[in-house]
């Protein structure tokens, strides 16, 4: 049983670490949210490929690992621990952060929502047309809401989205740019 416990490291540290190499800074949101804004220098490994032992390299170096807000980032620190840095650390309160303390970011303004905000988007907006075309044209409209919410509990059981992969195909979400990152390249 290993005593490595992954700390928090504020904006401002981890900056300072990026600019003296003393750290490896890993985004591990999925590669839409990445493609949409990220930290210069991050390299995307996401959670849905996450693997151990896709880190051979920069274990000298503070591995320095964050999403969106820092959850992802602790409920999955068993994961993260396992790579083999000898320090790891999260970005306190993740990109958002980051964000907040006026750091660099690229940011893609064209790239799409992040997929998860599309479903989020879609399914409450069906789910609001389906209660209101039920109170003022049928009541049969609300099956559409309860469709809706049936698909919720069926992503939420299983891990599927078919909302996700249906809107993963739209054409405003193909083509975003987004490479493997895992290496060292960036989008």
């Amino acid at each position: 049983m290993s005593d490595k416990t992954m700390q928090e490291v504020t904006p401002e540290t981890l900056k300072s670490w990026l600019d003296d190499d003393k750290a490896v800074l890993i985004d591990i949101r999925e590669p839409d949210e990445f493609t949409r804004e990220h930290i210069p220098g991050a390299r995307l490994v996401p959670l849905s490929g996450f693997n151990p032992d896709d880190f051979p390299h920069d274990h000298e170096k503070a591995g320095v690992f964050y999403c969106h807000m820092g959850d992802r980032t602790a409920r999955n620190a068993a994961r993260i621990l396992a790579t083999g840095f000898t320090q790891v650390y999260q970005l306190q309160g993740g990109v958002q952060a980051w964000k907040r303390s006026g750091l660099p970011l690229n940011v893609n303004k064209k790239a799409p929502l992040a997929i998860m905000r599309q479903v989020q988007i879609t399914a409450g907006s069906l789910a609001l047309l389906g209660a209101i075309l039920a109170w003022f044209v049928s009541p049969w409209f609300i099956i559409l809401s309860g469709f809706v919410g049936a698909g919720l509990i069926f992503a939420g059981v299983t891990g599927e989205c078919p909302m996700a992969a249906m809107l993963q195909r739209m054409p405003w979400n193909q083509n975003v740019g987004v490479t493997d990152t895992a290496h060292g390249a960036t989008a």
